[in-house]
């Protein structure tokens, strides 16, 4: 849905238009609260003290409060804005995005102590604009959380690590392996990288990324270290069918893929692709009936799912 600043920008026309448009949503996802207001002014505040950036609140995900309630937060490193301009993502898009702030690892890891946080989720912008597409970013965060919050479990969330800067003497290949080799490194309690939609739809969907490349990056991570368990995600409602969203959990199983998290598209905005259809919470079921079959040891399966939605409850 989206956020108060796209509410605001938005003209007359527009708005109302938007307005139809989450009018028109079924029941199951607009009889919803997003949690306890308590719970969300806490984390509000003391990621705007240190000037850090929760994927929670820049999403406006609609299960913030329960997660923070559960001692659970995503936190977005790098900045607010991303380097890619994928057709159903909230976040900001930019070519020049902001330099790195060299204190953030320290301030996330303090955050995490202050909020008393069990279970972290690190994600990212895409950085193609950095020499290692952020990896070493993502290792210096969880080493600065496990200094002070040394029981808390860290899962990451990240982008591709394709392309970008970097050695230039290295293929795209060999640097995607050595970024994700740095990640894998420092140990996170589960690896994820969500592949969003099915083959058939992932140009229209996921500009700058790839299918092969998002079962690559999950297929590394298991070559490298198979004792941490991978997980990917996909986003309903673009267009695909109930089998090809079947075939995509059976090539994310064929790349040992443990835990999968099936969640509706709601368009945050205007300039955002519209829905295609609405899954049904029954519909829901029985794919998450479906991918616990196929092996999968985790699954959430929900209109309001989300990739980090009871991620601590496999830790």
């Amino acid at each position: 849905m989206p956020s108060e600043a796209n509410r605001t920008d938005l003209s007359p026309k527009a708005n109302t238009q938007m307005r139809s448009e989450i009018e028109a949503m079924p029941p199951w996802l607009r009889s919803r609260g997003i949690g306890k207001a308590s719970e969300i002014s806490t984390v509000q505040r003391i990621i705007k003290q240190r000037q850090i950036h929760t994927i929670c609140e820049e999403g406006r995900c609609p299960n913030r409060g329960e997660c923070y309630s559960q001692k659970t937060a995503t936190f977005l490193l790098m900045g607010p804005t991303c380097t890619r301009a994928c057709a159903f993502c909230q976040v900001d898009k930019g070519h020049a995005p902001m330099p790195l702030d060299p204190q953030e690892p320290q301030k996330v890891a303090e955050s995490v102590q202050l909020l008393g946080l069990r279970y972290v989720v690190l994600t990212s912008v895409a950085r193609d604009d950095l020499a290692d597409g952020g990896a070493g970013w993502f290792a210096a965060t969880m080493e600065a959380i496990r200094e002070l919050n040394p029981q808390t479990q860290i899962e990451v969330l990240t982008p591709d690590f394709w392309g970008g800067q970097g050695d230039a003497e290295l293929t795209p290949e060999e640097k995607q392996h050595q970024r994700i080799a740095t990640v894998v490194k420092a140990k996170p309690a589960c690896y994820n990288h969500n592949i969003e939609t099915v083959r058939r739809l992932q140009a229209p969907v996921r500009r700058g990324a790839k299918y092969d490349r998002t079962l690559a990056v999950l297929q590394i991570v298991k070559q490298l270290d198979s004792t941490i368990p991978t997980k990917s995600g996909l986003m309903l409602g673009h267009g695909e069918t109930e089998a090809e969203v079947i075939e995509t959990m059976a090539d994310l199983r064929a790349v040992g893929c443990d835990r999968i998290t099936l969640g509706q598209y709601m368009r945050p905005s205007l300039e955002h692709l519209p829905v295609q259809k609405y899954w049904t919470p029954t519909e829901f079921d029985r794919l998450g009936t479906i991918a616990s079959e196929m092996g999968f040891s985790h699954v959430r399966s929900g209109p309001l799912v989300r990739s980090s939605y009871h991620a601590g409850e496999s830790a």
